[in-house]
């Protein structure tokens, strides 16, 4: 039982740490053939929003909205997918809600 204990807090350990170690790394998407660009870190906030100068047109403001909708969302699956990946490693494979 107590091996089992130490297990555990060793695994508690090694999450709180990769969880530090997510939200230093980044992941970048972009869409509009790279017009919007968005950055996110690995805990899943947003970093930056660049947007080419010639994707900003006042009489299409829906296509812009658009296109950031999509970059963000592109970013935050990305992050997600890292994070997912780095906690698979920790837990062999092993799916364990709320990681």
């Amino acid at each position: 039982m107590r091996d089992l204990l130490e297990q555990a807090k060793a695994m508690a350990a090694r999450m709180e740490a990769i969880k530090e170690e997510l939200a230093a790394r980044t992941v970048e998407a972009s869409v509009g053939g790279g017009m919007v660009r968005v950055v996110a870190t690995g805990a899943q906030r947003i970093v930056s929003v660049h947007l080419d100068r010639e994707v900003v047109d006042p009489g299409d403001v829906e296509m812009l909205q658009d296109l950031i909708t999509a970059a963000v969302n592109e970013a935050l699956r990305k992050a997600q997918d890292m994070a997912t990946g780095e906690m698979q490693k920790l837990t062999g494979g092993i799916s364990i809600p709320g990681l």
